[in-house]
């Protein structure tokens, strides 16, 4: 079987080394990556605000070759940001917050800013992006209809972002919590074809609830610049392992519905949708979660089982199987919450000591 590429864009902050605070240095950062690693020039980019840095890996085939990537772009970004006085964490929101946010000087950006208002100045949000290769638009529309009910679940493995400004959220992903704020943000309904999607797409930007077709920002969507499926419910994870875990997962449930047998799901309504994305956001995977095919509360265990075992031979066929098998049971036992919280209790309740973490595991490869 041509197994299909996959890609991953992270979000990364940028952070002091001796407050801890989110720091507005991703201009010094990019100019060094620029002048030291010019090859590199599209894989490092920056973000709506100053305090982030965008990796973006090529796609590929194999599970360890994007690992690599992503190893290789979070050194590459580190590098960048400790020649600017910086490190860089990945963490799905903000844990110490250094100021009021910067806008990174874009025209685009100010825009957005300037038009949706409060929204976007608690931004700063890193989510994970996973690209996957389609044939045409009406084959990604019909993965991203399927896929929609299964996406919490990836959500629930990557929940990174239990603090926010130096507080318990008390969200396994507060991220997830505060991307929905904006208006263009939302797990969408069946859409049927193509043209169905390019119309609403259409029609919400033409409603001013997105600027442009960058700013549709559904769960899963037709990615504007790439043939691909962008996969963007998830937080950034902090360990690789798990990134790329999100990563062969998501890529499997798009494969299983465009080359395989098709995904078992309903027609969900879009208010059972919300729930299922917002008990994952809560609690990652430490609870109960909503069963994609049947709709009902189920151990998060169970529902996390249910989708390996619907993609098994997906997953057995791309090489992807061993990364699952050791993968499920690392995220079920501490998952990226949990390990941010845990690293709290250890430091005796120190939020500095919760950014000393994230770098040091962000950046351990």
């Amino acid at each position: 079987m041509e197994r299909r590429t996959v890609g991953v864009e992270e979000e990364l902050l940028l952070v002091d080394p001796e407050t801890r605070a989110t720091t507005p240095r991703a201009e010094q950062a990019l100019r060094y990556a620029a002048e030291h690693a010019p090859e590199s020039a599209d894989e490092l980019d920056h973000e709506l605000f100053a305090h982030q840095l965008e990796t973006r890996t090529p796609p590929v085939r194999d599970a360890a070759d994007l690992r690599g990537h992503l190893v290789r772009l979070r050194a590459l970004a580190d590098r960048a940001a400790a020649a600017a006085g910086a490190r860089t964490a990945a963490t799905g929101a903000v844990p110490l917050q250094g100021g009021p946010p910067r806008t990174t000087r874009d025209d685009r950006y100010l825009a957005m800013v300037a038009t949706f208002g409060e929204i976007a100045r608690p931004g700063g949000t890193c989510g994970q992006h996973v690209h996957v290769q389609v044939d045409s638009d009406e084959q990604g529309v019909r993965a991203i209809d399927a896929i929609t009910p299964w996406l919490p679940v990836l959500l629930a493995i990557s929940a990174n972002s239990p603090y926010f400004h130096g507080r318990d959220t008390r969200y396994a992903s507060w991220r997830a919590e505060a991307w929905a704020h904006w208006p263009s943000a939302c797990s969408t309904q069946r859409f049927g074809s193509a043209a169905a999607y390019h119309a609403l797409s259409r029609a919400l930007v033409a409603s001013g609830a997105a600027m442009d077709d960058g700013m549709l920002y559904f769960d899963a969507r037709l990615s504007a610049h790439q043939p691909t499926v962008e996969v963007r419910i998830g937080d950034v994870c902090t360990d690789p392992d798990d990134a790329v875990l999100v990563a062969v997962l998501a890529r499997a449930l798009v494969c299983l519905e465009i080359d395989g047998d098709g995904l078992p799901s309903g027609c969900w309504r879009a208010e059972l949708l919300r729930a299922a994305r917002w008990r994952a956001a809560r609690y990652g995977l430490t609870e109960r979660l909503l069963d994609p095919v049947t709709g009902d509360l189920a151990p998060a265990r169970d529902v996390l089982g249910h989708l390996v075992t619907t993609v098994a031979e997906l997953l057995t066929a791309y090489g992807d199987a061993e990364v699952v098998r050791t993968g499920v049971p690392r995220v079920l036992a501490e998952g990226g919450a949990s390990r941010q919280r845990a690293s709290y209790e250890r430091s005796g309740g120190s939020m500095p000591a919760v950014v000393d973490d994230l770098v040091s595991r962000t950046n351990s490869g």
